[in-house]
């Protein structure tokens, strides 16, 4: 192998999926595009005004479709996301959904244990032969009934991965999770990834040149792999064509990523004065004109372009030994895909197995006998610039109580996050990265900006610090010792520190294994 060195340590059935082989593939897929990667990571720094593009509008306007899709890719009306959990993937790969997307990024801790151990998990399920003993003893198994597709999403371009080192440094997680997964499981067909984070057509390009190149090194046929993008950053609602132009002969269509497209607003203009200060997250729904106007945009993009269009997760979890919980959860969910339905999406994310018969009800009733809504093309729809930066028509009000709850999230997500799990059942919503990212920046962002609480308080550091140390205190009486410490330093220095830290992510690594 050639300037490729496993660090990380032992894991079980680590040497089955850490052969040679596939190390040299991923250190392969580095020589040929770590250059580009960094350069395109560098030029994120800049935050220039936002338009649509002078210099691409050939591209939308010009006659063009993407492939056709694979007929597992055909109907997408339910699809279960979580991570890569042996008994979660059992779980969601007999949920009855049409698509698990097999999370590696948002709701995975990058523990070695917990890359290496997904890895495994995703070579057993695309052999059909997964199965988990608890420790209780209790058995799961695959069970008989329809499989739905595995779409995997690994890590976004700006993360690391250093149990491998390649040329002296860390690895680029992407293409760890992408090479090692394409390398074993790429030959069997169904191929199929969620591209996380990309924030312009050209780091879609690069992926792009990946897929290419990975077809053509292992001698699978060009335009097996099929990507769907997560139009989750501002840059890339206005490259939404572009990015489907660049992988149009891999493309699949397109998710609106909405919890981290709040999160991006909120990073991009984070010092632009208070007319770009969001209110308390909960007040921000999707029925808000500026996401109206980035969900129709979607839709009308993707069908114009032959694409689907997949709905974004709605954080509603249901409690099983809390049956009031449980209808509040599923009359929101139905009411979110019921929207998402009507405005022509082609199917939509849930979180837990009991969800997936609500939507899957909701997109019944929507399609009928067709499998998706290509069909409906949208063409009543414009959307401008302005439309997609009017943060004013969110309307709402930052309050005492969204803050305390900023406070809070995030600071528990940091604990499951540390201790290994990244998707996170939390005052019975599915938290994961993406909306811990929106609790401190927000509060970084009302810091910053002077924001004046509700009440007539103004938000100051000092305040939030305040906070933050009485939820400190009750989650050490609720006994939360293991990495309390650490949790609540990270989350003071991401949501307070005079320098913003583009992802939280990216210290917290630092405190794992």
């Amino acid at each position: 192998m050639t300037g490729i060195r496993v660090l990380g340590g032992a894991v079980e059935r680590g040497e089955q999926i850490l052969t040679p082989e596939a190390l040299e593939f991923v250190a392969a897929l580095h020589r040929s595009f770590a250059a580009t990667r960094d350069e395109l990571i560098a030029r994120r720094a800049d935050r220039g005004p936002l338009g649509f593009l002078a210099e691409t509008a050939d591209v939308r306007e010009g006659e063009w479709q993407v492939a056709p899709a694979p007929e597992p890719l055909r109907d997408r009306r339910v699809e279960i996301t979580g991570p890569t959990e042996r008994k979660m993937a059992i779980n969601a790969l007999n949920s009855g959904a049409k698509v698990w997307l097999a999370d590696l990024e948002d709701a995975n801790t990058p523990h070695w244990r917990n890359v290496v151990s997904g890895q495994v998990t995703l070579y057993d399920a695309a052999r059909g032969t997964i199965s988990h003993t608890s420790p209780e003893g209790k058995r799961y198994e695959l069970g008989d009934g329809p499989r739905p597709a595995i779409v995997v999403r690994p890590r976004g371009w700006h993360l690391p991965e250093r149990g491998i080192e390649v040329g002296g440094g860390p690895a680029i997680g992407a293409l760890v999770d992408f090479g090692l997964h394409f390398f074993h499981n790429g030959a069997l067909g169904r191929p199929y990834y969620y591209l996380p984070k990309l924030e312009s057509h050209l780091e879609a390009r690069l992926w792009n040149d990946v897929f290419t190149f990975a077809q053509a090194e292992l001698g699978v046929p060009r335009g097996t792999i099929r990507a769907t993008v997560l139009i989750e950053t501002i840059p890339a609602a206005f490259q939404m064509e572009e990015i489907l132009h660049e992988l149009r002969e891999h493309a699949s269509g397109l998710n609106a990523g909405r919890w981290d497209y709040l999160f991006s607003v909120i990073k991009y203009f984070r010092d632009a004065g208070r007319e770009a200060v969001l209110p308390d997250r909960n007040a921000i729904t999707m029925t808000a004109p500026f996401m109206r106007a980035y969900t129709e945009l979607l839709v009308r993009t993707c069908h114009k372009r032959g694409a689907f269009a997949i709905g974004g997760m709605a954080a509603f979890i249901p409690n099983r030994r809390d049956p009031e919980v449980t209808e509040r959860a599923l009359a929101k969910v139905r009411e979110d895909k019921t929207r998402e339905a009507g405005d022509g999406f082609d199917g939509s994310w849930v979180a837990h197995p009991d969800l997936v018969p609500v939507c899957r009800e909701v997109f019944d009733a929507r399609l009928g006998a067709r499998p998706n809504q290509l069909d409906v093309t949208r063409d009543e729809v414009s959307v401008t610039a302005a439309q997609l930066l009017d943060f004013a028509s969110a309307g709402g009000s930052a309050t005492a109580a969204g803050l305390r709850s900023a406070v809070d999230v995030g600071v528990r997500y940091l604990l499951s996050w540390l201790g290994g799990n990244g998707a996170a059942a939390i005052h019975d919503l599915m938290e994961d990265a993406a909306t811990a990212e929106i609790s401190r920046s927000q509060l970084w962002q009302w810091v910053h900006n002077g924001v004046v609480l509700e009440d007539g308080t103004p938000v100051t550091a000092e305040l939030v610090r305040g906070v933050l140390a009485e939820v400190r205190a009750e989650l050490a009486g609720a006994g939360a010792s293991e990495h309390l410490d650490v949790a609540v330093e990270l989350f003071d220095r991401v949501a307070l520190a005079d320098d913003f830290v583009d992802f939280l992510t990216l210290p917290a690594y630092r405190h794992i294994a």
